[in-house]
């Protein structure tokens, strides 16, 4: 079945049997003319090889056009419970998204707190390269914000919202569509005084009358914006109607033509990267997306997926990013690990078996020949396959080897921390390999500014007993012991944790997975803690799963300490 969208904008209608086998149709000024169908040309081409079922990259960019890429993983992605990142996180974040090449980062929302607003200015006064926006409601205090973070930004970019769909106007906003249109308009042009570069976000956009929808976005363009965003902010949309609408705005508002268009899609039916490859296809110069897809609810468009759609089929799409594609699977685990949002094994491009084949048939056509079975190499994602293991004789210089082949050069201060914990794990495993050492890498530069860290823990546990745990934490330097009992060892664990740091903690989640290979493979806890009534989330490795857990476990109550000061 295929969905329309008729003359005047109205929600879609089915097509008949007929209709349908015609194709998705848009009413275009000269007619109906197909969305979706491909246009096949020199570049695709198919066969029995790697080149020969992928286009020539080169040519293919020389033909396409530049797709910006906004990427809002620390505004929309950290709107997740238990995934609030501190100053110092986004900061590392942000340094790594300019590192994979994205054009635009959306810092946070400035207004919704003091702490982000500071998190805002500190990522826009350090970073370079990418545009730096902070979003802000139409209103002069949220705008006046959003400027004071963004301001000493390289490239700063103030980014406004309004709704537009009869629903928020009548039942959020309480107002009609005339008051809305002017308020949006004089929002943007308060926000013109302060930045040349102003984004208007049209919010519910894609369920927004259609003819109002296009006043609303010649105003905001007659009042100075340079980007207009069309959201689908409840994930409503399907491609054919979507890519109908960014056409069609595009044929009813000629002003497009000097800006540039953007979309942003949510995930709530699974269409948000659909959604936003249809709006490509029919005329959107940028794309909002998060890392991991992450966001609330069931989350954002995946950046990733949108970046290897576009290099993978760049004739198809006519299009390609500025992305360096090989800082993606870094990118991806470095996000998973500040937000303690694991990544599903089976999550195109980055999840654990996106490489994985196991059927016969296909390890066979593998080992012939990998593009019979893989349209993408790991390695151009940054997913490196390395034999060379380290021992616990291994020394800095074979350490340090090893760090730079897999991507990681680190200063001095970086590598000695990330030497004494190879040390560590070293000493209780036979084998250090490159997985091994990339988790140590992520897990010790991404720590939290640490109160208490593990000194050290016993435990006594059996099926005739009640479990008994035993546990040292440092705090400045002094040691702290107690000794507590639980239901288990880990929650005996958990309870002696409480005691230490005087504060109660309330196990939401936990997960528990080995994130190397083997018997004396790395245990990876994850937890979400509530902590005086919010949700703090935390990470532990460790050999030994009742050691990872309990680390997990401090990092949550030392983000509760770092978010308290």
């Amino acid at each position: 079945m295929a969905f329309f969208i008729d003359a005047r904008g109205s929600l879609p209608r089915m097509a008949g049997a007929n209709e349908a086998r015609k194709g998705v149709m848009s009413m275009g000024l000269d007619g109906p003319v197909d969305l979706f169908k491909p246009k096949p040309g020199p570049l695709e081409r198919i066969g029995s090889t790697e080149d020969a079922i992928q286009t020539t990259e080169e040519d293919a960019r020389a033909m396409s056009r530049r797709i910006h890429i906004f990427d809002t993983t620390l505004r929309d992605g950290e709107q997740v419970p238990g995934a609030k990142l501190n100053k110092r996180q986004k900061l590392e974040i942000a340094e790594q998204l300019a590192k994979l090449g994205v054009d635009v980062i959306e810092a946070g929302f400035p207004c919704s707190s003091p702490e982000d607003l500071q998190a805002v200015k500190a990522v826009a006064e350090q970073l370079k390269g990418p545009v730096i926006a902070g979003l802000a409601r139409a209103v002069e205090s949220d705008i006046d914000q959003a400027w004071e973070a963004v301001r000493n930004a390289e490239r700063p970019r103030i980014h406004v919202f309004l709704g537009t769909s009869d629903i928020h106007i009548q039942k959020k906003l309480k107002r009609d569509r005339d008051s809305i249109l002017e308020m949006g308009a004089e929002a943007v042009r308060y926000a013109k005084k302060y930045c040349e570069d102003v984004e208007y976000s049209t919010e519910d956009g894609s369920r927004s009358e259609f003819e109002f929808l296009c006043r609303v976005v010649d105003a905001a363009i007659q009042a100075g914006a340079t980007v207009i965003n069309i959201p689908d902010t409840v994930g409503y949309a399907v491609p054919e109607e979507f890519g109908a609408l960014i056409r069609r705005l595009r044929e009813s508002v000629p002003a497009l033509d000097k800006v540039t268009l953007s979309v942003h899609c949510h995930n709530d039916l699974g269409l948000g990267v659909a959604n936003s490859l249809a709006a490509v296809r029919n005329g959107a110069d940028q794309v909002e997306c998060t890392i991991n897809g992450v966001g609330e609810r069931a989350g954002n468009a995946s950046l990733e997926e949108i970046v290897m759609n576009l290099k993978t089929r760049t004739s198809f799409y006519e299009a390609h990013t500025g992305i360096n594609t090989t800082e993606i699977y870094r990118t991806s685990r470095m996000v998973s690990r500040l937000m303690n949002i694991p990544v599903q094994p089976n999550k195109a491009i980055v999840g654990s078996n996106a490489f994985a084949h196991s059927s016969g048939v296909h390890q066979d056509g593998i080992l012939k020949d990998r593009s019979t079975y893989e349209i993408m190499r790991p390695e151009d994602l940054g997913i490196h396959r390395h034999t060379l293991v380290l021992t616990a004789r291994s020394g800095r210089a074979a350490l340090r080897h090893m760090l730079i082949g897999i991507g990681y050069e680190l200063p001095d201060d970086k590598f000695e921390r990330v030497y004494h914990r190879f040390v560590n794990v070293a000493d209780r495993k036979k084998e250090i390999t490159a997985e091994d050492l990339s988790t140590i890498v992520e897990i010790e530069l991404t720590k939290v500014t640490e109160t208490f860290t593990l000194g050290s823990l016993q435990i006594m546990s059996g099926n005739t007993m009640v479990p008994l745990a035993s546990v040292t934490l440092l705090k400045d330097g002094v040691e702290m012991t107690d000794a507590a009992a639980g239901n288990g060892p880990i929650n005996a664990v958990f309870n002696c944790i409480d005691r230490i740091v005087d504060h109660q903690g309330i196990l939401r989640d936990y997960d528990l997975k080995a994130v190397t290979m083997g018997k004396d493979a790395l245990g990876e806890a994850m937890v979400r803690v509530e902590i005086n009534g919010s949700i703090y989330s935390g990470i532990g490795t460790s050999p030994d799963i009742i050691e990872a857990s309990a680390r997990a476990y401090i990092n949550a109550f030392n983000r509760f300490f770092a978010n308290s000061h």
